[in-house]
């Protein structure tokens, strides 16, 4: 997880983008408030929530608004509680964030681990920082999504051993607006089983 990288406030490091599955144009915006400290130049893991109860409530009515209909709704409602209960321990946006990831993660009975980056020394630029990090955490491959493609350098990774592979996800059934949407979109139309085959054949 990047979590000592900038936060960029139009990205999705504190949003997401809501539909009702099958309703893919009728979507919306899922947001937390943050303040950041230091502006521009604030960590993901310096920004801080505003009003964590506000976003609490926010999270659970917009969750439910969205998938509360769907028929595997009760494979999410649990796990989604323990990071609704979360809001009120902390104001970190990088927690919230791991704990909102471990949760897809476990529905899709992901078998690895969630590191945090500034636990190790790296180097700055942003392709040394990867390169560098995925030797740390004893990796041999480096997976590079489409965005991340436009600006990777292969060069540090080569100079590492390391091998990037380069994914192109899928763009058609339920993936075809999984670039805009959350994930939760597609989950909640075909259930965590269904999920998994379609992404890993598991």
């Amino acid at each position: 997880m990047l979590n000592d990288v900038q936060f960029v406030r139009r990205d999705y490091q504190h949003r997401c983008r809501l539909a009702r599955p099958g309703h893919p144009d009728h979507h919306q915006w899922l947001p937390l408030s943050v303040h950041l400290p230091h502006g521009r130049n604030t960590r993901i893991d310096q920004a801080r929530i505003v009003e964590p109860r506000q976003c609490q409530r926010r999270v659970a009515r917009l969750t439910r608004q969205y998938y509360g209909r769907s028929p595997f709704w009760s494979a999410l409602r649990e796990p989604l509680q323990h990071v609704l209960d979360l809001f009120a321990t902390t104001d970190r946006l990088d927690d919230v964030a791991e704990a909102s990831t471990r949760l897809l993660l476990d529905l899709l009975n992901w078998p690895g681990k969630v590191v945090r980056s500034d636990q190790f020394e790296v180097r700055l630029g942003r392709s040394g920082r990867l390169a560098d990090l995925t030797v740390s955490v004893g990796a041999s491959h480096y997976l590079c999504g489409t965005g991340g493609a436009r600006y990777l350098d292969a060069v540090p990774f080569a100079a590492a051993g390391v091998r990037v592979h380069y994914l192109q996800p899928p763009t058609g059934g339920i993936w075809a607006d999984a670039r805009r949407l959350s994930s939760l979109t597609a989950l909640m139309a075909i259930g965590p089983a269904a999920f998994r085959r379609n992404w890993w054949g598991s």
